[in-house]
């Protein structure tokens, strides 16, 4: 009689073990991140750095991230350094890592490579994109909205941006007669060029500015302020660089993006290829109106977003 008995407490526990493991873990073990710079820039490598953290504490995953990671050479040593420690997804916090994943990602089928606003191919490869048209048309109309001398201004760091063209279209949609001055650095992080910039532009007569760029956004707000001036917040919401200095921000909930496409990836469901994500996915929003911001102002705005959110019609579209 022991015998049976042993076998089927055996049995139970082998299948209390399974019934565990189902439930406790899934693809999902390792996780790592690339950054172009560093984690602590306030604006994207820090998202960045709060996704990979939502990741942790939603799969009760083992996480690494390396910053400085901004060429080919040192992205694919990392790449092979976390392939060594079973890492399975892999996170490339921006859009230059579209070319390199797209080139290294076929020696690793093990491993699935996301990144940013990059055009990818291939069956492991998954590139993020911000439909980030529609925020820049919600912050030019507010920037239109509030200028006292009919001139705004957008510095950004590549033409490609789409919110650069739609803080153009929102800014003229608000008030046809202002002033819309556009900058670009060439890079995410060139501070020096960025403030020489926006010097140029203060003394041109504008008075709110949109900085969409890393690097040089905080600097420029601040500069911003000190000037007395109005500014459109980028990636984050940045009213507590200056309530009364910005006047909203456009905000891409990069964090919630990376624990969606993680719950994806847990579930076998996520896509190679180019995904697109706007206001109606809940990962872009509006930042916190300043009270320098009328009342009907923000009615206008909100209004707007919901339209957008139903219809996807932008209000030029509208009207």
């Amino acid at each position: 009689m022991k015998k049976p008995i042993i076998a089927i407490i055996l049995i139970l526990l082998f299948l209390i073990s399974g019934c565990s493991n189902s439930s406790s873990s899934g693809a999902i073990q390792k996780v790592g991140l690339l950054v172009p710079e560093t984690v602590n820039d306030q604006v994207w490598g820090t998202k960045g750095y709060k996704g990979l953290l939502r990741i942790q504490s939603a799969f009760d995953a083992e996480v690494f991230y390396k910053e400085g990671m901004d060429n080919e050479d040192t992205v694919s040593d990392a790449i092979r350094e976390f392939s060594d420690k079973d890492i399975t997804l892999i996170f490339g916090h921006g859009s230059e890592y579209a070319s390199w994943f797209n080139k290294l990602a076929p020696k690793y089928p093990n491993i699935h490579f996301v990144c940013f606003n990059g055009d990818v191919i291939g069956d492991n490869v998954t590139s993020l994109n911000f439909k980030s048209d529609a925020m820049g048309f919600f912050g030019g109309m507010v920037a239109s909205e509030m200028t006292k001398t009919n001139k705004v201004g957008v510095i950004a760091a590549f033409e490609w941006q789409p919110e650069v063209n739609g803080f153009f279209e929102g800014a003229h949609y608000q008030n046809p007669e202002v002033e819309v001055k556009i900058n670009y650095t060439e890079h995410w992080d060139n501070v020096d060029v960025a403030m020489q910039q926006l010097d140029q532009m203060l003394a041109s007569g504008v008075d709110v500015v949109y900085p969409a760029g890393d690097g040089f956004n905080v600097p420029m707000i601040e500069k911003l302020k000190e000037e007395g001036l109005y500014a459109i917040g980028f990636i984050s919401d940045q009213s507590d660089l200056g309530e009364a200095t910005v006047l909203t921000s456009t905000v891409q909930h990069v964090d919630l993006l990376y624990e969606v496409v993680a719950k994806d990836f847990n579930e076998g469901k996520l896509k190679p290829g180019n995904l697109y994500f706007d206001f109606d996915d809940k990962v872009i929003t509006m930042g916190k109106f300043s009270s320098e911001v009328r009342p009907e102002v923000q009615a206008k705005i909100n209004e707007s977003v919901e339209t957008y959110i139903k219809t996807g019609n932008l209000p030029n579209q509208v009207d």
